[in-house]
């Protein structure tokens, strides 16, 4: 038998209709009840908290990280599965497998139709964690959803209410379940673990966009909140303003963490244009988020500021967490047979 721990935090898997709406309500026990139960798994239920993760914090995710290291340390434990609203999954996933550095395997699943919803995703989605939580191995961190297995790093939600809600736009899927098996194309390239944080400090990360008349002010009052990291959204490969490119260097100046990302959906960022571009914004002092999207950069930001490094060494890890090595081109196209049930 396969031993498996589900950790339940809530989402549209665990909602029921509130009066005016859906709201997660339901414990573990009574989301794992409405799936099957793949052959020769057991599971044991670790109900962490119950919200829709719209209201996500970072101290609750901190949580979730203890406790998949607490829930590890007992050597007769499989695999985990967490089940988690999908408006953040990809946030959560990101930072534990940032963290994550045990072979046996912790795998984010949910829902886009609440608990017991007529042809609801939820039990199916929660069927294929399971198998994906008993046998896959050495992969780290991982989301099973409508069918498909993804990488933690690089997966982002991608469909408001459609079933198939999460892809990686600049990668594709690390394989696919059916028919009682799991079959991987290929394992996630990470980098090495970071070392679980030590501190309870939660340090103030945003998010900034830029957009056509953008100017620096709502970066500026990021810093003028207490920011200790920033993400800015820019355009193309990674392109701002000159107003923003000084933004930038005064906030790096100040020892502000400052990463960039881009609103395109898929693709690279890249050092190509000056006048306020990619070029200038690395020269300021930014870090360049490589295929990670907003969301997941945040937290690469949030990592680095919670590892016990100087702040001098801080733009280093970033850049170690941002740049782990991409797989080689094709690595997606011919299906390997990984593991049958």
């Amino acid at each position: 038998m396969a031993r498996i721990t589900l950790i339940s935090t809530g989402g549209t898997i665990a909602s029921r209709w509130q009066g005016t709406g859906y709201a997660a309500d339901a414990g573990g026990d009574t989301v794992l009840a409405t799936a099957a139960l793949p052959e020769g798994v057991e599971v044991d239920v670790v109900d962490l908290f119950n919200v829709n993760s719209s209201r996500m914090t970072t101290e609750l995710q901190l949580t979730l990280l203890r406790t998949v290291r607490e829930v590890l340390a007992d050597p007769a434990v499989d695999g985990i599965v967490v089940t988690h609203g999908t408006d953040t999954l990809e946030e959560s996933a990101f930072l534990l497998d940032l963290h994550h550095d045990d072979p046996r395997p912790v795998v984010f699943t949910g829902a886009q139709k609440p608990l017991g919803a007529t042809e609801g995703d939820g039990p199916g989605n929660m069927y294929d964690a399971l198998q994906v939580a008993a046998h896959v191995r050495d992969a780290g961190v991982l989301i099973a959803f409508d069918g498909k297995v993804h990488a933690a790093r690089g997966t982002v939600k991608t469909q408001t209410l459609a079933a198939d809600a999460f892809s990686d736009p600049s990668a594709g899927p690390l394989g696919r379940l059916g028919f009682g098996r799991v079959d991987l194309r290929h394992k996630p390239a990470r980098p090495a673990p970071l070392p679980q944080p030590a501190g309870t400090e939660t340090p103030r990360v945003d998010i900034v966009m830029h957009h056509s008349d953008a100017d620096a002010t709502l970066f500026e009052a990021a810093v003028a909140a207490g920011a200790r990291g920033i993400v800015l959204v820019a355009t193309g490969a990674g392109n701002a303003t000159p107003e923003l490119v000084d933004a930038v260097s005064e906030a790096v100046r100040r020892g502000i963490l400052v990463a960039v990302s881009t609103r395109v959906p898929a693709g690279p960022l890249a050092e190509i244009y000056t006048g306020g571009g990619a070029v200038d914004l690395v020269a300021a002092g930014a870090v360049l988020s490589g295929t990670l999207r907003a969301g997941q950069t945040r937290i690469a930001v949030l990592a680095a500021l919670l590892a016990d490094v100087s702040p001098a060494e801080r733009p280093d890890l970033l850049r170690r967490l941002i740049d782990a090595p991409a797989p080689l081109p094709g690595d997606h196209e011919e299906p390997a047979e990984q593991q049958a049930a």
